[in-house]
């Protein structure tokens, strides 16, 4: 029967399940001696009986033993506790490629990575001796660290076969037991035949082909039609998915050779030609006249490159052939678009930082060896250029401004909280997405108040509108419609007409659409660009989507893709994932000094201490993936607290520190034990809006938290609680602040008679405090913009982020109704770097010292954009127009 949580297995406790397999149950524990967390593989009951499995379950041990690759799962330990058998190995932490793939296709460059990895662990194996057979995505981690290849509980020893082994693969047989995953398994396995390294060979050609094209090699409705499907049939070629290289078709089908003879036959020789492919697969382009030696420029200035590029065109007919060239621009890392370029194709704009101060806007004039910065677009986000490419609009410290191609003073436009992308009209006005959870709105170019383009569909949901495009002629807004948090890939691309209000869908599946010059709709979908020809008068597809380019990055946290173009057909874009910035947790006081506190590097996230300082929640991951940690300071570990790696945020503790509170995107926030014991409980059901847990008055009774959709701004809530009990007995959420402002980042003082929240009222953010219940009088206590409240456990201050990112206090006095706060002061000079929309910092206990997130390093760089000159005229060849 199954182990429960506290239950031993020799010195390791059992702490939860992790999964099952057909050679065991494998839990999560911890190893008491050495105080660290280990996975448990234990023999099932049934199967502990028989002593020919128990003979199968050590030859797994020996097998892994033998092997030490930082691509294979390290075997720690074995044992055997009344009768059962256990291995223990290293705990990985990660998903499978099985989940991966599950998601989609995995981008061609990240795939051959992989493959490289999994082919140099099997290799690993295969010259110890040792046969895996059963390589397939389920037995394959994608972890930090890499690629690990685990469950070799078929695994046979190539190099000391026996009698008990062969006695043993017999009974096996005999009683049906398929050696393998028919999926996987080569041809000469259902044929009775011996399996040996060629047959691990056939599953990673199997195992490639999925990750590269999301598709099965071999597909059938049952049993017999697979195995029909793989002794007789073919795999559809790789080809139909863009840009797969000819070399890697070849590579795969020489893997999935009928006969072992024709297959690579050594893992060694695919590990080569993974890591040194062809020299095909350097430009998807097709062969053109373009001299060899002009792509060593890439090494050089951009500005050589485009010179030649350029001298080049004007030599060209028509139906020029696209080229493929990249070039470092030391674009930074942000929640923007990575780099853009002007309508007329003479300018590229993008977000970078010198070392000496904050990322800004630089521009390089495409006939020019050197870009500029723009002064005044310090923390620039989002930019876009007008429709006679002069000017660049963009969002900074909550404002939409813009600023001249020249240079010159930025002038602010409007307040946008958290913008979400826009487009400059021909008539000029603006149409953009002020806010997460805001439509669309419409703002003049020259400044002043907002106007409600198009309202949510709440019938079906809808919480989210983004990356709007004013379609030539000004008559319709072309934007993405989202009905659920995190739904790029699923959402819907709409058209809201200007003349009479009307909305229609014109593609399902797709995010961040665009309509060319070129007569085609283009748009994202799990990193792949997809164009169809589109009808502008009629707004409607004529055509089936195709697939453009693969592996196009986009930022986690927003979803907005890497990618942009010039009226004139050239296109520029970054590829790979973007993952947030990594960075360590350090101790920070008044007088600036920093010290260590977590030194694990991690993509951490608003840290939160418990009411006893001995622990600290975080989130780590990045923002789509995160999951929820708890950090003992003075054992120095890290305990995974939530498992979903789905947006789990915002750990909040119960007073009596025994629960943490915590929000997943799009489906509401839970509870869980502190101790991680037993199932999270769902407190604030998600539905179609987000919340966002904040903080819990002091007697454990009122949780407060943020819950923006359907229609507009943020607004605070509570709801009521049943303290620390043992089960989550909700009240019904009540608005505690609802306006037509933002509200956020409610937190409760001490003695739980005041709140501390954040309004953008005035007209940009600032933290005010009001009683709790509210009265309808309130306090501004910031005067510069202002945000994330942190109240001193002394109830005499009152922290916060100030505008220029420095850590802010304001003492304060409070007696009956009346709050009296003081002129607020710089508590440290040191400023805090700020990402996303979570807080990085939190007071300790004892009010003495922070706890900050910061940047391992200089922030992250994402080097390399690669330009495709003449995109367009490629476009047209691949995607007719009728």
């Amino acid at each position: 029967m199954p182990l429960l949580a506290g239950e031993k297995v020799g010195p390791y406790e059992i702490l939860s399940p992790l999964g099952a397999g057909g050679m065991g149950e494998v839990y999560r524990g911890r190893d008491t001696r050495l105080d660290r967390y280990v996975a448990i593989k234990v023999l099932p009951e049934h199967i502990a009986k028989r002593g020919d499995l128990r003979q199968r379950f050590e030859l797994e041990a020996r097998a892994v033993a033998s092997l030490n690759h930082p691509h294979i799962c390290t075997l720690y330990d074995i044992g055997n506790q009344d009768g059962a058998g256990y291995m223990v190995m290293e705990l990985l932490e990660g998903e499978t490629l099985e989940a991966r793939i599950g998601k989609g296709a995995i981008p061609l460059e990240q795939s051959l990575g992989l493959a490289a990895q999994i082919a140099d662990a099997l290799d690993r194996a295969h010259r110890a001796g040792v046969t895996h057979r059963d390589v397939k995505p389920q037995n394959i981690m994608l972890t930090r660290d890499g690629v690990k290849v685990l469950d070799f509980g078929l695994a046979k020893s190539t190099s000391k076969p026996g009698p008990t082994e062969q006695t043993l693969t017999k009974a096996l047989t005999a009683e049906g037991t398929v050696l393998g995953t028919p999926q996987y398994m080569a041809p000469e396995q259902f044929e009775g035949k011996e399996a040996d390294t060629r047959s691990d060979i056939w599953a990673f050609g199997a195992v490639l082909y999925e990750m590269v094209t999301g598709q099965k090699a071999f597909q059938g409705k049952n049993y017999s039609s697979l195995v029909g499907a793989i002794l007789g049939g073919e795999p559809a070629p790789m080809a139909v998915k863009a840009f797969t290289p000819a070399w890697l078709e070849r590579l795969v089908r020489r893997c999935l050779s009928k006969d072992p003879e024709d297959r690579y036959q050594s893992v060694r020789d695919i590990v080569l030609d993974l890591r040194t492919p062809p020299q095909e697969s350097i430009s998807p382009a097709k062969p053109s006249q373009w001299p060899w030696f002009l792509a060593a420029t890439v090494v050089f200035a951009l500005a050589t490159i485009v010179l030649g590029v350029v001298s080049w065109r004007g030599r060209q007919p028509v139906e020029r052939p696209m080229v493929r060239m990249e070039a470092n621009l030391e674009a930074s890392d942000g929640p923007g678009v990575g780099a853009i370029l002007s309508p007329d194709g003479k300018r590229l704009v993008y977000v970078s930082a010198d070392g000496r101060r904050k990322p800004q806007l630089w521009i390089r004039r495409m006939d020019q060896p050197k870009a500029v910065p723009l002064e005044g677009t310090a923390d620039a986000i989002e930019p876009f250029f007008s429709p006679d490419g002069q000017w660049i609009a963009f969002s900074a410290e909550g404002k939409l401004k813009k600023v001249s191609v020249e240079g010159g003073a930025a002038l602010t436009l409007c307040d946008t909280p958290e913008f979400r992308g826009g487009s400059w009209g021909e008539d000029g006005s603006i149409i953009a997405t002020l806010h997460r959870e805001s439509p669309l709105m419409k703002v003049p170019a020259a400044g002043g108040k907002p106007e409600p383009v198009t309202q949510f569909d709440t019938k079906r949901g809808e919480i989210r509108q983004r990356w709007p495009q004013v379609l030539p002629g000004g008559n319709a807004v072309l934007f993405t419609s989202q009905a659920r948090i995190r739904n790029y890939d699923n959402a819907n691309i709409d058209v809201w007409s200007f003349k009479d209000g009307k909305r229609k869908t014109v593609h399902q599946g797709g995010a961040w659409a665009r309509y060319l010059p070129t007569g085609h709709l283009i748009y994202l979908h799990q990193s792949t660009l997809f164009a169809v020809p589109f009808d502008l008068g009629r707004l409607e597809k004529t055509g089936n989507p195709v697939p453009v380019l693969e592996d196009v990055a986009r930022n986690e946290r927003t979803g907005r893709p890497r990618l942009d173009y010039s009226l004139t057909g050239d296109m520029v874009y970054q590829t790979g994932s973007i993952p947030d910035q990594e960075g360590t947790i350090q101790w920070l006081d008044s007088a600036g000094k920093m010290e260590g506190l977590v030194a694990k590097l991690g993509v951490y996230g608003f840290p939160r201490f418990s009411p006893d300082g001995k622990r600290l929640a975080l989130e780590d991951g990045d923002y789509l993936k995160s999951d929820i940690w708890v950090y003992w300071l003075q054992r120095d570990t890290m305990t995974r607290l939530t498992f979903g790696g789905n947006g789990q945020h915002f750990p909040v503790w119960s007073p009596g520190g025994n629960y943490v509170i915590y929000q997943i995107l799009g489906q509401g926030i839970f509870r869980v034990k502190a101790d991680g014991a037993g199932k999270p409980e769902l407190l604030v059901e998600g539905k179609s809006v987000t919340q966002t847990p904040y903080s819990i008055s002091p007697d454990g009774r009122r949780l407060s938290y943020m819950e923006a959709g359907n229609q507009g701004t943020p607004d605070l809530m509570t709801v009521a609680l049943d303290s620390d009990g043992a089960d989550a007995k909700p009240g019904k959420p009540e608005p505690f602040l609802k306006t037509e402002f933002v509200e956020i980042d409610g937190v409760f003082s001490p003695d739980g008679r005041w709140m501390a929240y954040v309004s953008n009222e005035s007209g940009s953010a600032e933290v005010y405090v009001r009683p709790f219940p509210d009265t309808g009088v309130k306090w501004m206590i910031s005067n510069g913009g202002g945000r994330g409240p942190v109240w001193s456990p002394s109830g005499r201050e009152l922290y916060f982020m100030g505008a220029d990112n420095r850590l802010m206090v304001a003492s304060y006095s409070a007696k009956a109704g009346s709050f009296r706060p003081d002129k607020p002061r710089v508590w440290s000079e040191t400023r805090i770097v700020q990402r996303g929309i979570g807080m990085l910092y939190d007071l300790a206990p004892d009010g003495k010292r922070f706890a900050v997130v910061v940047p391992a390093g200089e922030v992250e760089q994402r080097p390399n954009v690669t330009f495709l000159f003449h995109f367009f005229d490629e476009l047209k060849r691949r995607v007719p127009v009728n």
